[in-house]
């Protein structure tokens, strides 16, 4: 079985060698490097082509949300996990808003992260259990008019965003309706355009929120 290849940035030195030692110990992690510095990590992400980054939210000198920025800009598409001690509302949104795949605390059991990291790998988007709450309540303060634009959508896009809800990747869609990986891409590109949305986590909360079914307005 291959390893997921990560590479984990956090400025607390006990913190992150800890962390590498607990994540190489699953058997299905490998960390590739670590380090505390985020002017390193474009050349290690050059270096050593990691799936997954983990990036700590404070660090001197800059934030995780405006490192992964930065890198976006650079090209680098790979999966970004926020880890963090915040549990504050403001730095999930943020972070949501950006484009993270994830957003993790610090608080979390070893094995939790392992499994987080290995769903961001397969393109899920995930949240500390912790969050669950305010990740609701973050998306219920959210312009109600947006139950609307449902009507914009065509069936399969309908059909794709149930798929989204229940956090199933692009592949996995892709094999339960028989159609290719691009177009499982494409089809959600449209959704998140259509519904004013930003991210597959807003896509999924917006399809739970209002029921959404196939081929119909909702489940109600």
């Amino acid at each position: 079985m291959s390893l997921t290849r990560i590479i984990l940035v956090d400025d607390h030195t006990l913190f992150r060698k800890g962390l590498a030692e607990l994540l190489e110990q699953s058997g299905q992690i490998e960390v590739t490097a670590f380090t505390g510095n985020p002017g390193e990590v474009s050349m290690l992400l050059h270096a050593h082509r990691p799936d997954v980054l983990i990036l700590d939210l404070n660090m001197p000198g800059t934030d995780g949300i405006t490192l992964m920025q930065q890198l976006r800009a650079e090209g680098y598409s790979l999966p970004v996990l926020i880890l963090t001690l915040s549990e504050a509302e403001d730095d999930l949104a943020r972070a949501l808003r950006a484009g993270a795949n994830g957003y993790l605390l610090k608080s979390m059991e070893p094995d939790e992260v392992v499994d987080a990291i290995l769903r961001a790998q397969r393109g899920e988007t995930v949240v500390a259990l912790a969050m669950t709450a305010k990740l609701v309540r973050l998306y219920d303060q959210k312009d109600q008019r947006k139950g609307s634009l449902l009507d914009s959508l065509t069936p399969r896009e309908r059909e794709i965003l149930t798929h989204l809800s229940r956090g199933e990747s692009n592949k996995a869609i892709a094999r339960t309706l028989d159609i290719s990986h691009d177009t499982v891409k494409l089809h959600v590109r449209h959704i998140l355009a259509k519904l004013n949305l930003t991210s597959r986590v807003e896509a999924a909360v917006f399809a739970v929120e209002n029921r959404v079914a196939p081929g119909g307005r909702d489940n109600g």
